[in-house]
């Protein structure tokens, strides 16, 4: 079941601080040491992500599939690259994400340091693919674009409000770091 938006809010709120003050003290931010507890306990399921991705390695042969995953984020995060060899795709790769917040995932694309989302048709196979996979492994379902742009009153760095979105809240605020 869908979390709602409002449910979603609330989550968010658990994890990130809602003023400046408490951003520049994650030693003392009681919503900062509650993500990095939440982080602990994800790590200790760190083998099922790595099999997770070993899966996907086996399903996409002709893919490179990368763990994008940090800690200072909410999700876990793989990003699918084209192999060499494939132009019309070369640049491009596409981002999973699985939040450890909520049980909910998003997917989207980057090209050349640009977020797409949802990714362009030409990746619309290996995104359906990587969706079904997430959602079937994870028991999590996917928020769509207009959710995850819900703007949250929070402080995720580097996004304060009210450039805040739910995205960077559940998932990443720099969805085009990628390694």
């Amino acid at each position: 079941m869908k979390p709602s938006t409002e449910e979603l809010l609330a989550v968010a709120r658990t994890y990130w601080p809602s003023s400046l003050e408490a951003s520049l003290h994650p030693e003392t931010c009681p919503e900062y040491q509650r993500l990095q507890e939440r982080w602990r306990q994800e790590l200790a399921r760190l083998d099922r992500w790595h099999a997770f991705l070993d899966v996907l390695k086996n399903d996409l042969p002709g893919f490179i599939v990368g763990d994008a995953t940090a800690t200072v984020d909410a999700c876990w995060r793989c990003a699918v690259y084209p192999r060499e060899g494939n132009a019309s795709l070369s640049d491009w790769a596409v981002v999973g994400c699985v939040s450890i917040l909520a049980p909910v995932s998003t997917l989207y694309a980057v090209h050349q340091g640009e977020i797409f989302s949802p990714p362009p048709s030409e990746m619309r196979a290996i995104s359906d693919m990587l969706t079904r996979s997430i959602e079937s492994t994870w028991k999590v379902v996917a928020l769509s674009r207009d959710i995850t742009q819900t703007p949250v009153p929070l402080w995720v760095d580097p996004h304060r409000p009210p450039n805040t979105t739910l995205f960077h809240a559940l998932f990443t605020s720099q969805p085009e770091s990628l390694p």
